[in-house]
């Protein structure tokens, strides 16, 4: 299986990046091949209709769409600016919404997370993004809200308050389960 793992977050040193490759590690069975994308790698222009009618839509757009459409499973794990999206990943996800013929996703499934240093968890933008993601063609299998990141992880060893732990690698558990009913 191919996973595709990514925050949505510009940030060099995004927690997000942090907690959605520590949670991709439990993906990792034999046959598995686990991707970590960089946002910074498909950095484009800010999208407007003006831009797109005179230059088109950017490579890095495209190839940002080929890595969705090459993945078995993506993760996914929303920083939160103001309750919503980092731009970054909004402009990156509008110029791909602007290839001819697709859906952002096309329908690949998907396990949404969200971290912060906050109580909630970056609950604001899991909620967005569960409610929009479908429409952009995302199937979406689980989701996860990860609070007080620094509190409750640690870099090498992941979730350290057992209780979200369990409550992680439960929603991993059913997130294989369902992919293994898929590649069948």
């Amino acid at each position: 299986m191919k996973i595709l793992a990514f925050a949505a977050s510009n940030s060099s040193t995004s927690i997000n990046k942090k907690f959605v490759t520590s949670t991709s590690k439990y993906y990792k069975e034999v046959d598995d091949s686990i991707e970590i994308l960089e946002l910074n790698d498909y950095e484009m222009p800010l999208y407007s209709r003006d831009r797109e009618i005179a230059n088109g839509i950017p490579q890095e757009a495209r190839r940002f769409a080929e890595k969705i459409d090459g993945a078995d499973l993506i993760l996914i794990s929303f920083a939160e600016h103001n309750g919503n999206y980092a731009a970054s990943y909004k402009n990156t996800i509008d110029w791909v919404s602007r290839i001819k013929g697709r859906k952002v996703f096309n329908g690949k499934p998907v396990f949404l997370m969200a971290t912060s240093d906050g109580a909630r968890g970056g609950q604001s933008v899991l909620e967005i993004a569960t409610q929009r993601l479908p429409r952009d063609g995302a199937d979406i299998l689980e989701t996860f809200s990860l609070p007080n990141f620094y509190t409750n992880f640690e870099e090498g060893k992941g979730i350290t308050n057992p209780l979200l732990r369990s409550q992680l690698e439960a929603k991993v558990r059913k997130t294989k389960r369902e992919m293994a009913k898929r590649v069948q």
